[in-house]
């Protein structure tokens, strides 16, 4: 138990850390583009990153947790439709799993955890959330709201495509070693 909490701690580590080494340069190429000045384009790469790693990995974990629930509410209709098969429903049980019971539900699971709407609409989130906080160290670096705008708008733009690339990238690497732990107990 200590050595997958401890393993769990360090993947979450190198996600951020990788997320802010990413961040950093793309900030200060970003302000550099808008500001034309090293100075204050390291300023900015420097604290605005830090605040954004911060607020990234609140937004992880709030998207971990809703990704969970759907994940675990698509266990739940799996189990369902199983036990339906097997005929150790009683029958209002089984009209439920079945979707025949006007709600829509088709007794399979609409909660894929990785599908493009939940990448959209994590990106969408993380955007918003990236604007907001650019915005506010930008003007609170430079004193300047077209300056701190023009980086709240450039910035978070850039970083979100770079967000979502290293969302996927993260994404692949914890499938691939969940494969290989799935693998390596099935052949125990």
């Amino acid at each position: 138990m200590v050595r997958i909490l401890l393993t769990t701690a360090r993947q979450l580590a190198l996600k951020i850390a990788s997320y802010g080494v990413m961040h950093l340069v793309v900030a200060i190429l970003v302000a550099f583009a808008i500001t034309r000045d090293w100075r204050l384009a390291l300023a900015v790469g420097v604290v605005e990153p830090f605040f954004q790693t911060i607020a990234y990995s609140i937004h992880d974990r709030v998207w971990h947790r809703i990704e969970r629930r759907r994940m675990l509410s698509g266990v739940e209709e799996a189990s369902e439709a199983f036990t339906a098969r097997l005929g150790v429903m009683n029958p209002e049980e089984q009209s439920r799993a079945h979707g025949h019971h006007g709600h829509g539900h088709h007794g399979h699971s609409h909660a894929l955890p990785r599908s493009l709407k939940q990448i959209a609409l994590k990106s969408m989130t993380y955007g918003a959330m990236h604007f907001t906080v650019a915005v506010l160290v930008a003007f609170a670096l430079t004193r300047d709201i077209r300056i701190a705008l023009a980086i709240g708008l450039v910035e978070p733009l850039v970083q979100t495509v770079f967000f979502t690339l290293h969302d996927r990238i993260w994404t692949g690497i914890e499938a691939r070693k969940a494969r290989r732990a799935a693998e390596k107990l099935a052949s125990a």
